[in-house]
């Protein structure tokens, strides 16, 4: 599963403790996690972990100093850079020394000096003996750093080094990464919204062999349901017959081939959904009687009889309380006339247009080019982009027109 912690930069700040051991789990899990970690450490720490160990896990240099104490033509480490390289810091273990000097000031070593220097939102797991955890000096400091916008990821209680049991003992790694996802994903915007996502094509059967379908990928749709999931929505995503992974702990995947299929799923799912975009690329028709066994090669021409399938986006345009209403529109031609014309049909409170004229356009490849069509029929003109990026460009709108 895909956590909130792929793709971000943490930075490790190590203190002299004896909980310090555990940080080689926490790289692991970091990393686990999809995140890029760097490791700073107070020269005490290094007394209880090496180095050598956090600089092979984290596939990173580990800082202690301002230079490298080996090296004396060594390059000034540069403090500020790595504060604003940082999406998130971590301090831990976090002993009652080092908060007592956070919540002063008093930057005696390169890790404070880092931790000063930081614009991103810092967690702290503090790890001591339990008097030293229930004394007022340190009540002090774990309210003064929160008050400073600092979290902290709350101790556990069980066997201390010093041989009592008590409070004080450093949170597992595997809680400290599961208190900060869980913290990140609570400051999402979409956090409490649903939304239903179609996607990928269908396919109709004309016999148990042969299908009526065309050559969407689902690309796009999958692209958006990790957008929105990343942004904190729970995704019922409903997919046609596609290959693209869609591996997100929000996203509820309802995997369909035929339009019906697809239609059915989502007014069982539409009422609860506080957002809903149609970016599949339904069959518009069925064959009426498909055979039940393969139609052999008899004669020159073939014919079969069509019906329509249910129109899944007018179905839901025309709700009373429907949910934000987005469609898609792949044109050929007169894309704008078709594309407002459709907009207004299907009463969608959004319509992204694309065309097949448009080079890095259309089904199956990894770029899209986009146009955005309100209610009001204004027009949003977008570049060709990944549709990852699309899928932001979109999902922003969406956002900036509802929260």
């Amino acid at each position: 599963m895909i956590s909130v912690l792929s793709g971000k930069n943490i930075l490790l700040g190590i203190t002299g403790g004896i909980a310090a051991y555990k940080t080689t789990y926490l790289v692991r899990l970091l990393i686990k996690a999809g995140a890029t970690v760097k490791v700073v450490m107070t020269p005490s720490s290094r007394e209880f972990v090496t180095p050598l160990t956090l600089s092979t896990l984290s596939k990173n240099p580990v800082l202690s100093s301002f230079t490298n104490e080996d090296d004396e033509n060594d390059t000034w480490n540069n403090h500020v850079e790595l504060g604003l390289w940082a999406d998130y810091m971590i301090i831990a273990p976090a002993t009652a020394n080092t908060m007592s000097k956070m919540v002063s000031g008093n930057i005696d070593n390169f890790l404070l000096a880092v931790y000063c220097s930081a614009k991103c939102p810092v967690y702290f797991a503090p790890a001591m003996d339990l008097d030293m955890y229930k004394h007022p000096s340190t009540q002090y400091n774990f309210e003064q750093l929160s008050s400073y916008g600092n979290k902290m990821v709350p101790a556990g209680t069980g066997e201390l080094a010093s041989g009592l049991t008590g409070e004080g003992r450093m949170a597992e790694p595997e809680d400290i990464v599961a208190f900060i996802e869980k913290d990140i994903e609570s400051q999402l915007p979409l956090v409490g919204k649903i939304c239903l996502i179609t996607a990928g094509p269908t396919y109709e059967a004309i016999d148990p062999v042969r299908f009526i379908g065309n050559h969407s990928s689902g690309k796009m749709g999958a692209a958006l349901a990790m957008e929105m999931a990343s942004k904190g929505a729970q995704v019922i995503l409903i997919m046609g017959p596609s290959h693209v992974l869609t591996d997100h702990h929000l996203i509820h995947r309802i995997n369909v081939k035929t339009a019906q299929e697809m239609y059915d799923h989502v007014h069982e799912n539409i009422n609860e959904a506080d957002y809903a975009i149609f970016s599949a690329a339904v069959a518009d028709y069925k064959p009426i009687n498909p055979a039940d066994q393969k139609i052999k090669k008899k004669s020159e021409t073939l014919t079969i009889q069509l019906v329509k399938n249910p129109d899944i986006l007018a179905s839901v345009g025309a709700m009373k309380n429907r949910p934000y209403l987005v469609g898609f529109a792949l044109e050929t031609e007169n894309e704008l006339e078709h594309a407002f014309a459709k907009a207004e049909k299907k009463n969608t409170d959004l319509l992204v247009l694309n065309s097949t004229r448009d080079k890095g356009a259309g089904f199956g490849k990894d770029t899209n080019k986009i146009t955005l069509i309100d209610r009001n029929q204004k027009t949003f003109v977008f570049d060709t982009k990944p549709k990852t990026e699309v899928a932001k460009d979109i999902v922003n709108e969406i956002i900036k027109r509802t929260l």
